[in-house]
């Protein structure tokens, strides 16, 4: 018997429907990457049923909420854009109305206001449909809300490469520990050690400017991360992400536009020196990029058939070097 099937023998028809929100409901379960890190979310899915069950058994109730008194949770998960009537949540919410709950737990610091766990996508369909929202609300610390959070995004549409980074790095500024980052993404330390350092590399312009990417992966933004650690690609990309251009372009798109800006072969800076006479009255500068060589001279009255005599010799010139190459 497979997991969602024993989870879906051991409740009730009422318990069900809130344990289905980390199972189905408005948009649908995809599970990718690593396959360790497959194992871990259904294991954290396990867990989180048992506790939704737990929670129903000792008294909590779905109770309706005016979406207005209802604040995000204090570390964003998801890049997604601006919410429209056209989207399919709201379309569907619209049409059959709210079937799972969202889990909140009343505001830390806020009296009378309340902060979401998981469901901050139909809260803003909700909004955007100016209905009252059904929830549970639950008792519950930091790390239980992020660890809730994660799981949720582990058993519905999977977070993509970057917004798994940039959850991991908000965690961890916001001071959670590498076990509690863990669980909430449904990771290990070797996964977990990568997506920090692809969140503390890119810099935060970078990823806005570029958005969740849902098909770009670890490789691919590993690949930018040490690339723009050369400040002269680093600034390329910043050029890059300002042009008209780059925000016509969807999400996927843009990452491949900047993937190609950092993979291109940048060219040498150009170099120059100067060279003067014994007696100052002629310089010469110098100019190369590795390739080419531009001479230019400035001389006075009295010098100023030098560059002919240069030019004239030219071939004499190359006589020589070659002669010494091959010495």
């Amino acid at each position: 018997m497979s997991r969602r099937d024993k989870l879906a023998g051991i409740f009730t028809d009422t318990s069900r429907e809130l344990a289905a929100a980390n199972l189905t409901g408005e948009g649908a379960r995809v599970l990718a990457g690593p396959v360790r890190t497959m194992g871990l979310a259904l294991d954290r899915m396990d867990e989180e049923a048992r506790q939704l069950q737990q929670a129903l058994s000792a008294g909590e109730k779905i109770v309706e909420l005016d979406p207005a008194l209802i604040d995000g949770s204090f570390i964003r998960d998801r890049l997604d854009g601006e919410m429209t009537a056209t989207d399919e949540l709201v379309t569907s919410i619209e049409t059959n109305g709210q079937e799972v709950p969202i889990l909140v737990r009343r505001h830390p610091e806020r009296e009378g206001r309340y902060q979401v766990a998981y469901g901050h996508r139909r809260l803003r369909a909700l909004r955007l449909l100016r209905r009252q929202v059904r929830a549970v609300v639950r008792d519950m610390t930091d790390d239980q809300l992020v660890v809730a959070q994660g799981i949720e995004n582990s058993a519905r549409k999977d977070l993509s490469y970057i917004e798994r980074a940039s959850f991991a790095g908000g965690l961890e500024s916001h001071g959670f520990g590498r076990e509690v980052i863990m669980q909430a993404l449904s990771t290990d330390k070797t996964e977990l050690s990568k997506l920090l350092s692809v969140a503390k590399t890119v810099p935060a312009s970078i990823v806005k400017a570029i958005g969740a990417a849902p098909s770009a992966g670890r490789r691919r933004w590993m690949e930018i991360a040490d690339r723009i650690a050369d400040p002269k690609i680093l600034g390329a990309v910043l050029k890059t992400i300002e042009t008209p251009g780059f925000v016509a372009l969807n999400s996927d798109d843009r990452f491949m536009a900047i993937l190609a800006e950092v993979s291109r072969k940048q060219k040498p800076m150009p170099q120059a020196r100067v060279w003067r006479s014994n007696t100052g009255a002629v310089t010469a500068t110098i100019r190369t990029n590795g390739r080419a060589y531009t001479l230019s001279l400035k001389t006075g009255q009295e010098d100023e058939g030098f560059g002919a005599y240069i030019s004239d010799r030219l071939d004499e010139l190359y006589a020589d070097w070659t002669a010494k190459q091959e010495t």
